[in-house]
């Protein structure tokens, strides 16, 4: 089972060659969408026709917003900025199944629960949960090494939001955890839930504080704090979004 899809056709066909790859004779029988933004969903159609036959699953909050996101005006705005680059999408009955009462899945024997944790860096996020396997698969909830993108969190209440969301993984106490946005070869773990916190965290405090007076002093603060961290264009738009709504307030 693969965990969401790129959204251009050039990444899902890489993705589905190394799938091959790695899956010898065995079948890819399934897909589970955690994010109702197109950049979890949009390679579907060139996945579909590598993989014929594969399941499509979310929970039905993630169908809603699939839906939207799959049709105009969403879809056009997206796709502008990436021509040429991302397939025309199903229609909207044919885009994912909804899982049923409880949202559990079944691999190998291993029962999979698609858990609803609320507003991260995409709102209504879910994660996978193998609790036979104590293990957290948490796409755009909890990041790797990438800076985290809170275009979606400018606010202190959305900010707390996201924090909360990581709390409830924590609350399953995993032994294993796949984030989002890694870099290749990073080693992910438990550790990230912490750190991922932590980043969030010191976000607002230099917001609150004063401290970062413009969105340019809270990304030099941030990058100096978090030099690891990679993909500053995530840290940017965060920040300007910050002021923004800073600003709307005053």
């Amino acid at each position: 089972m693969l965990i969401n899809t790129p959204f251009t056709t050039a990444s899902t066909s890489a993705l589905a060659d190394w799938i091959v790859g790695q899956i010898g004779q065995r079948t890819l029988v399934a897909v589970y969408i955690s994010h109702g933004l197109g950049d979890f969903f949009y390679g579907l159609p060139t996945l579909r026709k590598r993989f014929p036959g594969i399941k499509t699953y979310c929970i039905a909050s993630t169908l809603k917003a699939m839906r939207t996101n799959s049709e105009a005006p969403a879809f056009e705005v997206f796709a502008s900025r990436f021509p040429g680059q991302i397939d025309i999408q199903p229609a909207p009955e044919d885009l994912a199944e909804p899982l049923s009462e409880g949202n559990t899945m079944t691999l190998d024997g291993h029962q999979l629960q698609a858990i609803y944790v609320g507003h991260a860096a995409v709102p209504d996020s879910t994660i996978v949960w193998v609790p036979s396997l104590r293990l957290a698969i948490c796409g755009a909830v909890v990041y790797g090494e990438g800076h985290l993108m809170m275009i979606n969190c400018p606010t202190r209440a959305l900010r707390q939001a996201w924090v909360a969301s990581i709390e409830k993984v924590e609350q399953l106490d995993p032994t294993s955890v796949i984030c989002g946005h890694q870099k290749p070869g990073e080693v992910a773990g438990v550790w990230q839930l912490q750190r991922n916190k932590e980043y969030i965290e010191t976000f607002g405090a230099l917001l609150g504080s004063g401290r970062a007076k413009t969105a340019e002093d809270l990304v030099t603060s941030m990058t100096e704090m978090f030099p690891e961290r990679f993909n500053i264009d995530a840290l940017v738009i965060s920040a300007e979004a910050a002021f923004s709504e800073a600003e709307s307030e005053l």
